[in-house]
């Protein structure tokens, strides 16, 4: 076999069952290879950041090995924003990067640039193969990296070197993930004990790193009384079936979460990164378990820090915390949470003229979506609504760009979701600039045959930007968006499309497309003034706000302040009346 050959071979072994990518001249021997070979599936895109985002969405999806293929230059060189976002989500992506021909690296030659350096930052592996004999062993090094890692490995090729000819070697055994258990030392779990049973008012923190340890969470908040509060990044996996749920915190969480955080004397951290400092409570006495040492401490102040899997330290601590805890800081917690998820589910309502509300959107997708439904969700206000109007259950799945934050990740992601499983539901909730930015992957769809649905929030703004720039007392500039219509696109493409400005418009609408067997479009027109409140404002946010407000009068766009009272103020006094 040649290398290309070989390369096929090694990832079919491993469980790969497609590529995404473009094709292009360097990358001919690899693609030809895997026409020959005809079990792996390569998945063409429009753009190579498309390829990335859907590899990225797959790993999520699978938790195996995902791949990404792209020519040489500019063609790769697209990948690397979904390459940052799956390295930043630590899903297992490898990239397959061809080079120029290797006579003429370093020359300045036609599309030369230097892959296995502009990926370094966004990967955990990193290289160039400079000859045959190196490459099965810079393969499986990198494969094997992306999967114990969990993060993305880049292997580059020049286009001359698929050709040549493979060594002769024994195959080893297929490239997966091993399974093992981390449980911190027996000194570090006392200390962690000590801290939480001399405390009165415990908190558990609960990100990413509590998947598949539901049982283990609950267990450990009952004999805390601990309310339990969730990262985004956690939500699928811990919010369900949770009597001691209060919700998020964060930029897009709501005041319960923010209040039991800061109602505590100690908190534990649980498999989370969360990045706002500002959210952390500044007096309590800090726990945090952390599968990745390097973590602990980097985000807030920490009195105890054990390296271990949440499920597998959350056992081993459990008979060391005493019994018998007084239950008032969950009780208020609870109370709060339901006081602040009534404010927020009387916002999600149709008041029957339009624009529709964003949150009546989100709340109508998540009453029709299937119990195991698959959702992808634009960064910018997207996120916010998918944050606290869809509803987990352990089967359906949440993914977006939650820590990199890139835009235009829904529509990509889900097509790298919906390779998985063609008869399960995957639902895309983009705003208007995400689907814009990589609208002509709206025919990869067609191209793939795949399913999908997609939910377009069309504000004609960028409409996050807006809620920054009037907390930060800026007056709105350079946000305006002249969209088309999305659902006209959309058919001109051959997927059938609805535009929709009135709740009775959103239901059928929602009804026929998710009942459909292929792809489905919708375009929900929304409120463009639909303020996003965090948990807490901050003096300077509340001064910016009113800096906002007066600049916009003076700017002559007095429109502008009836428009977001008459969609905020006014329907907020009218649901509280």
């Amino acid at each position: 076999m040649n290398i290309a050959e070989t390369m096929v071979d090694t990832l079919r072994r491993a469980g790969v069952e497609r590529v995404w990518g473009l094709p292009g001249d360097s990358l001919n021997a690899f693609t030809d290879a895997l026409r020959r070979d005809g079990t792996l599936k390569w998945m063409h895109v429009r753009h190579e950041e498309s390829a990335a985002f859907a590899a990225a969405g797959e790993a999520a999806i699978t938790g195996r090995l995902a791949v990404v293929a792209g020519s040489c230059g500019p063609g790769s060189l697209h990948f690397i924003n979904g390459l940052y976002d799956a390295q930043r989500s630590r899903v297992p992506v490898l990239a397959i990067a061809s080079h120029i021909p290797s006579a003429e690296i370093g020359s300045g030659y036609f599309q030369e640039t230097h892959p296995q350096e502009q990926f370094r930052e966004c990967s955990i592996y990193s290289e160039l193969v400079g000859s045959p004999e190196q490459m099965p062993w810079v393969l499986e090094t990198a494969m094997r990296a992306a999967v114990e890692k969990q993060g993305v490995a880049v292997v580059v090729v020049p286009g001359d070197v698929f050709f040549e000819k493979a060594p002769e070697r024994r195959a080893g055994a297929p490239i997966v993930a091993t399974r093992t258990h981390v449980v911190p030392a027996a000194d570090g779990l006392a200390a962690a004990a000590e801290v939480l049973n001399g405390a009165e008012n415990v908190t558990i923190l609960a990100g990413a790193g509590v998947a598949g340890a539901h049982a283990d969470v609950l267990a450990l908040a009952g004999r805390l009384q601990a309310p339990i509060v969730h990262a985004f990044r956690g939500k699928e996996w811990i919010e369900y079936d949770n009597p001691y749920d209060v919700g998020m915190t964060g930029l897009l969480g709501f005041s319960s979460g923010y209040r039991a955080m800061e109602h505590c004397d100690a908190l534990l951290l649980l498999g989370t990164d969360f990045p706002y400092r500002q959210f952390y409570p500044s007096h309590a006495k800090v726990v945090q378990v952390d599968i990745r040492g390097e973590q602990l401490g980097r985000r807030t102040p920490i009195d105890v820090g054990l390296v271990g899997d949440a499920g597998d330290t959350a056992r081993a601590l459990l008979p060391l915390l005493r019994e018998g805890r007084d239950d008032r800081h969950l009780r208020r917690s609870l109370e709060h949470y339901q006081h602040a998820r009534k404010g927020l589910d009387e916002l999600a309502n149709d008041d029957g003229r339009p624009p529709l509300h964003p949150q009546f959107v989100a709340r109508l997708i998540d009453e029709h979506a299937a119990d195991d439904a698959v959702f992808t969700a634009d960064v910018g206000t997207p996120v916010i609504w998918a944050a606290r109007y869809l509803h987990m259950n352990g089967r359906r799945r949440l993914i977006g760009s939650f820590t990199h934050g890139s835009m235009a990740n829904a529509m990509p992601q889900a097509l790298g979701a919906q390779a998985v499983d063609r008869d399960r539901q995957v639902i895309a909730l983009a705003g208007d600039g995400g689907i814009a930015m990589l609208l002509g992957d709206l025919l990869s769809i067609r191209q793939n045959d795949l399913p999908i649905k997609i939910v377009v929030f069309d504000n004609s703004a960028l409409d996050f930007v807006e809620v920054e720039m009037k907390a930060a007392g800026i007056v709105n500039a350079g946000t305006d968006l002249k969209n088309p219509d999305f659902a006209e696109v959309a058919r001109a493409i051959g997927i059938p499309g609805y535009r929709v400005t009135t709740g009775d418009e959103l239901r059928d609408a929602l009804a026929e497309a998710l009942d459909a067997p292929g792809p489905a479009l919708i375009s929900a027109v929304v409120a463009r003034q639909e303020l996003a409140i965090p948990p807490t404002i901050t003096v300077a946010q509340a001064k910016g706000f009113a800096l906002f407000a007066l600049r916009t009068l003076l700017s002559g766009r007095g429109d502008e302040l009836i428009d977001l009272a008459d969609t905020n103020v006014l329907r907020r006094l009218l649901h509280r009346g």
